[in-house]
């Protein structure tokens, strides 16, 4: 516990690609123009209104929001200067808008406590039943962590962050530690009322607004931890689910850290959500690595998951009539019930003895087990870009094919077989997508000191780098 008070069915945007605004050659452009341009002839008007109309757009671009360029990976720092992308400051706010969440952690749900979820500053208990699946050495980097936890773990982990600063002034950016998942939580169920689902955050922006730091930039430098989906956030109307904290004025400017992102949303990053893989060093993350590189892998692929009774020709009833209709291809962890809650040994051992691992979307578009199934070096297989193309761009490679296999949902419902498309793939093939999946194992986790680990950044480190990048690219502020 802190001791300081800091808790559709359509296939949508393909995957963004960097982009870069060309340069203008003022000089030559006049100049190749020039032999033709006359004020008095009507067609040297129209030259000269089309080559104005491009410039405008040229510049237009630059601040359109939705745009790629902003989703590129963030920079690596000059790790020989101190800080040199920033400081942050960390508000101090109320403790009923993130410590007290914590302490009252029994009412977090209507149906059981959350208090062991949360616990150990966010990472829950000790995983327990690996042993003989992972290296004994690597047993105590193991917990049953909540997909949920984000903003705890956040929380922890800035308070110790080496460019965390106590004076505003110095700061580049500003961290609100509002616990929002966790506040809207008990909230999303029963008969509650809207009022009560925004209660929380009506507080905590009356609060931020009142600062004189968010005055500066209308809140342009801030930027929260928010541990649930944003479809969780953004209400419409008081009937619908969720709460509306996104589109209250004052979230416009924040930017956003969720495990599921909006992708036409630029202030939604997308971060990876919690695996139970905690390292300790960066020796911790080397030794995984080994050990999930040499793993001898039985089955072609697998999938861990349960079918959606209630949706209509669930896609996942799908993929399971095609794994136990290959038994000698396929291994399937039915998680029905709570099975596979907080990444159960069974999901682990599955993981790590697989070639691959399907991945359609969850409740939502994304899914915690991308993270689970990436980290046992297994190699993801996505039916919707939104998995995690358009998601997760900090952290993933930018190149799609060379760590993933994308599988068109339609050609499967229609009796495309998953395994003769994934035979297709030659072991070197295969190889070398492992490869990269087990090169970006350190993006993907969270470690477990507070200050991070020596010489290795972690998904934590990479989410930081990336939000005051913006906020140094950006400058001023976005204009509206």
């Amino acid at each position: 516990m802190l001791s300081v008070s800091d808790n559709c069915s359509s296939e949508a945007l393909e995957h963004l690609k960097k982009s870069k605004t060309p340069d203008l050659e003022r000089k030559n452009s006049f100049n190749s123009i020039q032999p033709y341009f006359s004020l008095q002839s009507p067609r040297s008007w129209l030259i000269l209104a089309l080559f104005s109309l491009q410039v405008y757009l040229l510049l237009t671009a630059r601040s359109i929001p939705g745009s790629s360029r902003h989703f590129s990976p963030p920079y690596a720092a000059d790790e020989s200067i101190p800080c040199s992308s920033g400081k942050v400051y960390v508000y101090d706010l109320p403790r009923v808008l993130n410590n007290e969440l914590l302490e009252r952690c029994s009412e977090l749900s209507p149906w059981a406590s959350r208090c062991e979820a949360f616990s150990n500053e966010g990472f829950g208990p000790k995983a327990t039943g690996l042993r003989g699946i992972v290296p004994d050495k690597l047993t105590d980097s193991w917990f049953s962590t909540d997909q949920f936890a984000t903003e705890i773990i956040y929380h922890n982990r800035i308070m110790n962050h080496r460019c965390r600063t106590t004076d505003p002034e110095s700061a580049t950016a500003f961290y609100i530690p509002f616990y929002a998942g966790l506040a809207v939580g008990k909230y999303l169920w029963k008969n509650y009322s809207a009022k009560d689902r925004d209660y929380h955050c009506e507080m905590m922006l009356r609060w931020v607004q009142s600062q004189p730091y968010w005055k500066r930039l209308d809140g342009w430098d801030h930027f929260i931890t928010m541990g649930r989906i944003s479809w969780d956030f953004r209400r419409s109307k008081d009937g619908d689910w969720g709460s509306s904290c996104i589109y209250m004025p004052g979230m416009r400017n924040i930017t956003r850290l969720l495990i599921e992102r909006n992708p036409w949303d630029y202030f939604d990053v997308g971060v990876p959500y919690p695996t139970g893989f905690h390292p300790s060093t960066a020796s911790d993350v080397v030794t995984w690595q080994g050990f999930v590189r040499t793993r001898h892998r039985t089955t072609l692929f697998c999938f861990a998951g349960a079918t959606r009774g209630f949706i209509k020709n669930d896609f996942r009833g799908v993929l399971l009539g095609q794994c136990y209709g290959q038994p000698e291809s396929c291994r399937v962890v039915d998680c029905a019930g709570s099975k596979c809650s907080n990444g159960s040994s069974a999901v682990l051992e599955t993981f790590l003895g697989s070639e691959f691992c399907l991945q359609p979307r969850g409740d939502s578009f994304t899914r915690r087990s991308i993270f689970d199934c990436m980290v046992a070096g297994s190699i993801p297989v996505f039916f919707w870009n939104r998995t995690a193309y358009s998601q997760y761009q900090w952290f993933l490679p930018d190149e799609p094919k060379s760590y993933s296999v994308f599988i068109d949902r339609n050609a499967v419902e229609n009796g495309a077989s998953i395994k003769m498309e994934l035979e297709k793939f030659s072991k070197e093939e295969v190889r070398r997508m492992r490869e990269k999946v087990i090169d970006y194992i350190p993006n993907i986790v969270y470690a477990r000191p507070k200050e991070g680990l020596e010489g290795m950044r972690d998904a934590f480190d990479i989410a930081i780098e990336g939000v005051l990048r913006r906020i140094r690219v950006q400058g001023g502020g976005y204009k509206w």
